[in-house]
């Protein structure tokens, strides 16, 4: 396993599920963590509380898809650290419905966060990482964003979006040793999934040749490979985490 010691990473979405879970990972390596959350205070706290090392961990409420707040973000980010070396996008919201009567608002709200918030974070860390010719950029994305659900039209475009950023980013900073990739999570077992009935839960389960929903550790340990410098020569990628779906 990688080893991130003197590293900074930044984390949307850091204190719950996924996102949690690649925090506590990168901690337990060594890194620096800077994550941001938007609305749970009491999970944000929980994290703190529970933290092992919390001098190497920071919490900041931002709204991602917010430019001038992600960009005085960055501004604070660079007085204090200079540069970092790990941007994870997880940070991501549903709104499900049928396209025919999704309300505006919901179509502007899940692409502001997952998309735009995406373009707003990378935009910044980018200008960071450039400063050492070095960096690491994962985008969470979803299988929906190619396979699509019926009621998350609005989900799968906002994730089909960052691959298609992803690929072309990933052309623009390679040559400044800056990877950027995708890591795909399928049916993971986090309050995200929260609202499915156990018929949902057990058609779902159907679906996956594993047979089983995957645990946030799990995809943090993706996170960990392809944040590594031994993940060098991955770039433009997508890494799926979903059983087989």
């Amino acid at each position: 396993m990688n080893t991130f010691t003197e590293q900074k990473a930044v984390v949307t979405g850091a204190t719950r599920g996924i996102g949690r879970a690649i925090t506590e990972a990168l901690l337990a390596q060594g890194a620096t963590v800077i994550g941001l959350y938007n609305g749970n205070t009491r999970a944000a706290e929980e994290l703190i509380t529970n933290c092992p090392c919390p001098e190497r961990l920071q919490l900041h409420r931002i709204d991602v898809s917010d430019y001038q707040a992600v960009e005085c973000f960055f501004r604070q980010v660079e007085e204090e650290f200079d540069t970092i070396d790990i941007l994870v996008n997880n940070a991501g919201i549903r709104r499900d419905a049928a396209l025919a009567m999704m309300r505006k608002e919901d179509w502007n709200q899940v692409i502001d966060v997952n998309l735009t918030g995406g373009y707003n974070m990378t935009k910044f860390a980018i200008q960071l990482m450039m400063k050492q010719k070095y960096g690491r950029i994962i985008f969470i994305t979803s299988p929906m964003g190619h396979l699509g659900f019926a009621g998350q039209a609005n989900y799968s475009a906002s994730k089909a979006g960052q691959v298609g950023m992803m690929k072309s980013l990933s052309k623009e900073v390679a040559k400044r040793k800056i990877t950027v990739n995708c890591i795909s999570p399928g049916f993971i077992g986090t309050d995200f999934l929260d609202g499915l009935s156990d018929a949902q839960v057990k058609a779902y389960k159907k679906m996956v040749p594993a047979r089983r929903f995957g645990t946030p550790e799990e995809v943090a340990d993706a996170v960990l490979f392809l944040a590594g410098k031994n993940a060098a020569y991955i770039n433009g990628s997508v890494l799926e985490v979903t059983g087989g779906l």
